[in-house]
C-alpha cells in the first residue's frame, strides 16, 4: 500500500479508508510518532473527534497547559474520519427511555444539550475558519411502510410532551416527497435541529487547529496501556506520556484495550457511494436542502446527500467479529455493501443504473446499555469519552466540552447531566458475548422482513427487542 516509512513499517494508505478522508484537502502525510517518554499536563488516547475536542476546548480555556493527543494511525483514521456525515441531535437512548430512567427534566436537559452541541459544531468550524460544508438542513425519518407510521406519530408526540415540538413536524407523504422523492414513502418526521458536514475536513481542521493553540499530536504511536493513581500515565513501545489527567478516548478501539476491553463493542456500520448525479437527476429526486435522511427499521438506514451532489447510503449488516476484533477486511463487506447499493435503486428507482465510487466501513463503539459516558476520576486522574452507538459527531463535541469542565473544575449545566459518571455494565465474556450480538443481529434482520411482509409493527415483546430496549 504506497511506499515505506523510515524503521521499515509500511506506510498505509490513508486515502483510500473514506471518501472523507480522500476528500479532506490533506496529504495525510502523518505526524511524528512519539520519541521517548515525556511529561505533560493532560494526554489524550485517540485523535478523534471526542479527543480533539477535549484537547481543543481545555487549551481554549487555559493556553498554558501542556497537551499531548497520542494515536495510533493519523488523526481522523476512525469513525470520525469515514462516518456517515450526519451532525446530528440524535441520541443513542430515546427520548421515552431517558424519561423512563432519569426523569423528564433530565431528558429534556439531554436532548437541549444535544441541539446546542451541534450548532456547536457549525460555530467553531466558522470561528476557526474550517471549510466543512455545513449545511444545517434538518433530518427526516421516514416511513416507507404502513407499520412504520405509528413509530412516527409516537416520536412526534414524546417531543410534544418534553415541550420541544417547535424542533419537529409530521409530515404526510406529500410533504415528505416533496422534501426527497422516496420510492414509497408514506410519511416522516422532520427535525429541523441536524446539519450535515463533511467529517474529514472538520477531524483534520481540528488537529490542526488543536497544534495552533499549543497542542502536540503524535501520530502512529499505539497506546498499549495505562496507568491510573499517584503516576497516571499511557503506556506506548515508543515511550509513556506521564501526565496529572489522562483522557481515553479510543470509541470502538478501546475494546482493544485490556482494562476497558468489555466496556464497548466494535460493531461495523458500512457506507455505500453514488457517482454525482446530474443536475436532472436531482430535479427528479428533490432534496434541495440537504436533509439527512433515515429509516425506521432496527437494522438502520443513513443517507445523505454530498456537497458535490452524491448520494452517501449507509448501514448495518456487517457482522460482529469474535473477540470484539477489528481488522482493516472487517471495513468492506461484499454482502452488505451489494444490499446497501440495492437499496439506494430501490429508494430512487430513477438510479436504476448510477454508478458507485467508493465503499468503505467501520467500526463503532457500542456499551451494553446504549448509554454514553463522559466521566473523570481527579483521584485516578482519569477521564473518559465513549460509547456513542453511531451518533458520535455532535456528542463527541457535547463530550469535549463536559471533560473540560470536569477537569478543570468549573461547574457547569452540562456537568449536571445523566451521562456525566454514568458507567454501563460489561460485554459478557466470550463465546456469549458472540453469540449474543450475533443472535440479536440476525433478530433484528428477521424482525425488518417479518414487518415488512406482514405490515404489522414489532409489538416490543421478542427477545431481542427486550434485550436491546432503549
Amino acid at each position: 500500500m504506497g511506499g515505506h516509512m523510515g524503521g521499515g513499517s509500511q506506510m498505509k494508505d490513508y486515502a483510500a479508508y473514506s471518501f472523507w478522508l480522500e476528500t479532506c484537502g490533506d496529504s495525510l502525510t502523518p505526524r511524528p510518532p512519539l520519541d521517548g517518554s515525556i511529561d505533560v499536563d493532560i494526554a489524550i488516547l485517540g485523535a478523534g473527534y471526542s479527543g480533539l475536542w477535549t484537547a481543543y476546548y481545555l487549551l481554549k480555556r487555559d493556553p498554558t497547559l501542556s497537551v499531548a493527543v497520542v494515536e495510533k494511525e493519523i488523526a481522523g483514521f476512525g469513525a470520525s474520519g469515514r462516518n456517515g456525515a450526519w451532525c446530528t441531535p440524535g441520541f443513542p437512548r430515546s427520548l421515552s427511555s431517558l424519561e423512563e430512567q432519569y426523569g423528564r427534566v433530565a431528558a429534556r436537559a439531554v436532548q437541549t444539550a444535544m441541539y446546542d452541541a451541534v450548532d456547536e459544531v457549525g460555530r467553531v468550524a466558522e470561528a476557526e475558519g474550517l471549510d466543512i460544508q455545513w449545511t444545517k438542513g434538518g433530518s427526516l425519518r421516514i416511513a416507507r411502510h404502513p407499520h412504520q407510521l405509528p413509530a412516527l406519530t409516537s416520536a412526534m408526540k414524546n417531543y410534544e410532551r418534553m415541550g420541544l415540538a417547535d424542533h419537529v413536524q409530521l409530515l404526510d407523504a406529500k410533504q415528505a416527497n416533496e422534501r426527497v422523492t422516496i420510492a414509497g414513502m408514506l410519511g416522516a418526521i422532520y427535525n429541523s435541529g441536524t446539519a450535515t458536514i463533511h467529517p474529514g475536513r472538520l477531524v483534520r481542521g481540528l488537529a490542526r487547529v488543536v497544534e495552533r493553540l499549543g497542542g502536540t499530536i503524535y501520530e502512529q504511536t499505539e497506546v498499549t496501556d495505562y496507568t491510573t493513581g499517584a503516576h497516571p500515565a499511557l503506556h506506548t513501545p515508543r515511550g509513556d506520556v506521564r501526565a496529572r489527567t489522562i483522557v481515553l478516548c479510543g470509541e470502538a478501539y478501546l475494546s482493544q484495550l485490556k482494562k476497558v476491553g468489555r466496556n464497548l463493542i466494535p460493531v461495523y456500520s458500512l457506507i455505500t457511494l453514488t457517482e454525482p448525479l446530474s443536475a436532472a437527476q436531482w430535479a427528479e429526486i428533490g432534496w434541495e436542502a440537504r436533509e439527512t435522511v433515515g429509516s425506521n427499521r432496527y437494522t438502520v438506514d443513513y443517507l445523505s446527500k454530498t456537497a458535490d451532489g452524491r448520494i452517501l447510503f449507509g448501514g448495518r449488516g456487517a457482522p460482529y467479529h469474535f473477540g470484539s476484533s477489528i481488522k482493516d477486511e472487517y471495513d468492506r463487506h461484499g454482502p452488505t455493501h451489494a444490499m446497501l447499493q440495492e437499496n439506494v435503486r430501490t429508494w430512487f428507482p430513477m438510479l436504476k443504473d448510477v454508478k458507485f465510487t467508493h465503499t468503505w466501513g467501520g467500526p463503532l463503539g457500542w456499551p451494553r446499555d446504549f448509554m454514553p459516558t463522559m466521566s473523570y476520576d481527579p483521584i485516578e486522574g482519569l477521564a473518559t469519552a465513549r460509547a456513542y452507538t453511531g451518533t458520535g459527531v455532535a456528542t463527541a463535541n457535547l463530550s469535549g466540552r463536559v471533560l473540560a469542565d470536569l477537569i478543570t473544575g468549573q461547574d457547569s449545566e452540562i456537568v449536571q447531566l445523566p451521562t456525566v459518571g454514568h458507567r454501563s455494565r460489561n460485554w459478557e465474556p466470550e463465546p456469549f458475548r458472540w453469540l449474543g450480538v450475533r443472535y440479536v443481529q440476525r433478530g433484528f434482520m428477521k424482525l425488518d422482513q417479518k414487518a415488512e411482509a406482514t405490515g404489522i409493527a414489532p409489538n416490543g415483546k421478542s427477545l431481542v427487542e427486550r434485550l436491546t430496549k432503549h
